[in-house]
């Protein structure tokens, strides 16, 4: 744990730890992948030519990626924009089929949250944190505790999609506090991206923790109010025994 910048009465303040989803409490990547592999293998299955043959995860994710850009602030059901990345990827292999993107989309959901696992360091700090602070989820993604074993976890729970308005906007870290019932300086956030929640927080006032898993350089302006590398030493920094 290396401390970039708080201080004691700041912690003291803190009544409430709100965490991000998606690549800090499960690695979201993997799952992601794994279930676009099946989804490209029922497809290629369907459309055995050259064109879909030759189609790749990456690809895959470009496509999803681009059009996800495109409807940004239009469309917010992730569903409804991993559905429709599915058509325009049919149609990227010349054959478009809104039907046969709709089975996809079956596909890629059963995996999606059938391969769930959460970090290993994540039941164990929860398991410290709970009987003293009030535990949240705030996320841009749409993983719903019970999907992934964390049903009945948290305080509240908060989704980009939801509200209409993502991370790093402060409009969603007001909200957060708002269901949390505190004040954001009373708020700490726990996220991997710098830009989405270290960032997101310090608009706000709220005090952060940036979870550096791998250890990678900060090459940013932006400064966390700690960094870690796991979740494990969140305990001491709030003033509680290490795990």
């Amino acid at each position: 744990m290396r401390v970039q910048r708080g201080e004691i009465e700041k912690l003291l303040q803190i009544s409430t730890i709100s965490f991000d989803g998606d690549m800090t409490l499960w690695d979201f990547r993997k799952v992601m992948q794994n279930s676009l592999k099946h989804t490209l293998v029922e497809l290629q299955k369907q459309i055995p030519t050259q064109r879909a043959l030759e189609l790749t995860v990456d690809e895959m994710i470009a496509i999803r990626d681009q059009f996800a850009e495109e409807v940004k602030g239009e469309i917010w059901s992730l569903w409804e924009i991993r559905r429709r990345a599915f058509e325009r990827t049919l149609e990227h292999v010349g054959h478009p089929d809104k039907d046969l993107a709709a089975h996809l989309n079956a596909i890629y959901r059963k995996y999606r949250y059938g391969d769930i696992e959460l970090y290993p360091d994540v039941i164990p700090t929860f398991d410290a944190l709970a009987p003293h602070f009030k535990l949240g989820l705030l996320s841009n993604g749409n993983t719903y505790p019970e999907r992934c074993g964390l049903d009945g976890r948290f305080a509240f729970v908060v989704f980009s999609q939801d509200g209409q308005v993502e991370k790093p906007d402060p409009k969603i870290f007001q909200i957060t506090a708002e269901r949390a019932g505190c004040e954001l300086t009373q708020m700490l956030h726990v996220g991997d991206s710098l830009k989405n929640d270290v960032a997101g927080a310090k608009n706000v006032g709220a005090p952060s923790i940036w979870l550096n898993r791998e250890g990678a350089p900060n090459d940013t302006e932006t400064q966390p109010d700690y960094e870690i590398t796991s979740l494990t030493e969140i305990p001491a920094i709030v003033g509680l025994d290490n795990l």
